[in-house]
């Protein structure tokens, strides 16, 4: 028998397996997001396939199973520009959290004070289509940034941005202004069978090794080849030798649009660390970059080993 939340159109979150080894101090999972309770928090675009009830409860019960002690919250299309479960997840996290948030050019300042205030530090545009070719419904596209690029850099905040690789690299004039950090989801969707000498991905990888461009090193939505995307490890080597100090790592919990396809947290924590080996730069990826773009409070340095004499 089905359960009550698959019947109402929605799946519980899967959860990963407690990882047995641990992660550095402040490790940080730079792409999530959280739905439901729906009685509480309903969609404002409830879409055609069923969403993980994934509450902020169960969000933060996941980064202790991962051994996770940092998370950034992202503002599905889902909600649209309604932050009202991004701002109670950021309270209950007390610290632990930070929030990527949506809204429009004509939003208040007192608005964009009250999300910074909360632990709000930068808004997402998105111009993905669905599978269709459909935009997504409530989405806010790139257009909207150059109204809010002079508020957004007061706020020293960050513009994250979903779209298509080549959409992205056509759209490179919307998307860059001065001293206003962008960040690419999803490893910019890059395209796997154009192989890390492709036309974009070298556009974008220069744009990494400037420090115009941060990259989030989230696999599951650029390949297929579970459970290692070993077909993604030269794009990762790539950024690593492009510019380690501009690359996040993000897992993209609950997995929407996933069902049956979710990835383990843990597991993905794996693929990362074993594609990047060295501790300093994992450390550089899971705590200093997202502690620098999302105003963590700092970690202390693993000091090190003393010599004998």
């Amino acid at each position: 028998m089905n359960s009550p939340v698959a019947e109402a159109g929605f799946i519980e979150a899967v959860m990963p397996r407690v990882r047995s080894a641990s992660l550095p101090q402040g490790a940080c999972d730079a792409h999530t997001h959280v739905f439901g309770p729906f009685g509480s928090y309903p969609l404002e675009n409830p879409p055609g396939y069923p969403v993980p009830l994934a509450t902020a409860e169960t969000h933060l019960r996941m980064l202790d199973l991962a051994g996770l002690d940092r998370g950034v919250l992202v503002q599905p299309t889902q909600q649209g520009c309604n932050t009202g479960i991004m701002l109670d997840a950021l309270e209950l996290g007390a610290g632990r959290l930070r929030g990527v948030a949506a809204a429009r050019a004509d939003v208040s300042d007192t608005e964009l004070e009250r999300l910074q205030a909360a632990g709000v530090i930068g808004l997402r545009f998105v111009e993905a289509p669905l599978p269709s070719g459909v935009p997504r419904p409530g989405a806010v596209g790139f257009d909207e940034i150059a109204g809010l690029a002079t508020r957004l850099r007061d706020l020293n905040w960050s513009v994250h941005v979903w779209g298509r690789m080549a959409t992205l690299m056509d759209r490179l004039d919307t998307l860059l202004h001065p001293d206003l950090p962008v960040v690419f989801e999803h490893m910019g969707m890059l395209e796997v069978g154009e192989g890390v000498h492709g036309r974009h991905f070298r556009t974008m990888l220069g744009l990494v090794r400037e420090g115009r461009v941060w990259v989030k090193l989230s696999v599951c939505r650029c390949s297929v080849r579970v459970p290692g995307y070993e077909d993604l490890r030269p794009f990762t080597a790539a950024l690593l030798h492009a510019n380690p100090e501009r690359l996040l790592w993000g897992s993209d919990w609950p997995f929407i649009r996933m069902q049956g396809r979710e990835p383990d947290v843990s597991g993905l924590l794996d693929v990362l660390l074993d594609s990047v080996d060295d501790a300093g730069l994992q450390r550089k990826i899971l705590v200093d970059n997202p502690t620098a773009l999302c105003g963590f409070d700092p970690v202390a340095p693993v000091p090190a080993p003393t010599r004998r004499q």
